[in-house]
């Protein structure tokens, strides 16, 4: 019998894990508190949603996920200094995060913020050095690029400022202009790094455009609706920090009702992005469970 896709999600998971482990610095010798934090934080747990949808995009193409474990890792740790950053006073001002004291509150705000610096900065060191000879220099350089927009001014960062600095008042159109760039450039990139790594030709490359961008605003909206209904147990971050914070959320402008038939929604239309991928089977097992998820 098949795995089934969660079984297959926990395998990717491992199996990204383990490379993974002698990629990431194990310590900092001339600042042990620095390699100490940034272990911390990114050992946390979470879903790794991001570097298993890498490798998921890798094996629809019919590639050695093995081979884009690099770049998955780099991945995972902007998106881990994201949030040693997004919890902090300044920010969303969290204290928990994965079920565990965030890290401003472990080792204080000063060191909290030259790790989330950190952990970005070593991300493209593993992004230029580690990737496998066999994936040519062109290959390299054009993820790169991609990463960097995708965490930076056109992505990443400014969308979070676009979060800080909203109308009390925002429309459909500023919210999802919104969460493409604080949210969705980080998970597209997830799916397109393969694609880019070995020039995947226009439509295929298309296909994988259009996928991230629907998941990454799907997983946003469910989300704003977890937010809304689950615990603290489930989260492992304290729920209800949006409406405290008076945030334009889905659910606040379209009800839970509407938030959820969006969801739905996005997740036709990733699923009908990947029919043309050779084999899309464990991509659209993805964004069921991204719609579906709990937590």
């Amino acid at each position: 019998m098949s795995p089934t896709i969660p079984e297959q999600l926990a395998e990717l998971k491992a199996f990204f894990e383990k490379e993974a482990e002698h990629l990431f610095p194990g310590t900092v010798p001339k600042a042990p508190a620095l390699g100490e934090a940034m272990a911390y934080s990114y050992h946390a747990g979470g879903k790794r949603i991001r570097p298993i949808l890498t490798l998921a995009a890798a094996k629809a193409l019919g590639k050695d996920p093995g081979l884009v474990v690099p770049p998955a890792l780099a991945i995972e740790m902007i998106h881990t200094y994201s949030l040693i950053h997004d919890d902090l006073p300044a920010m969303d001002n969290d204290d928990f995060r994965r079920g565990q004291p965030t890290s401003h509150k472990v080792y204080g705000e000063a060191l909290a913020i030259l790790t989330g610096d950190s952990l970005l900065t070593e991300a493209f060191h593993v992004a230029a050095t580690a990737m496998d000879s066999s994936i040519s220099p062109t290959g390299k350089l054009r993820f790169i690029e991609k990463l960097s927009e995708a965490a930076g001014i056109r992505g990443m960062a400014a969308g979070q400022v676009m979060d800080m600095t909203h109308p009390d008042t925002g429309d459909v159109n500023f919210l999802k202009q919104l969460h493409l760039m604080k949210t969705g450039a980080m998970i597209q990139i997830a799916c397109l790094a393969p694609a880019l790594l070995w020039n995947i030709p226009g439509d295929l490359y298309r296909s994988l455009e259009k996928y991230g961008e629907s998941i990454g605003l799907l997983f946003q909206v469910v989300d704003d609706i977890l937010d809304e209904t689950a615990t603290y147990a489930e989260l492992g971050k304290t729920p209800g920090k949006d409406r405290e914070q008076h945030k334009i959320t889905y659910p606040a402008l379209y009800g839970l009702e509407g938030a959820a038939e969006l969801a739905n929604s996005l997740l036709e239309e990733a699923l009908q992005a990947l029919e043309g991928i050779p084999e899309p089977e464990l991509l659209a097992g993805i964004a069921t469970f991204i719609a579906k998820r709990s937590h």
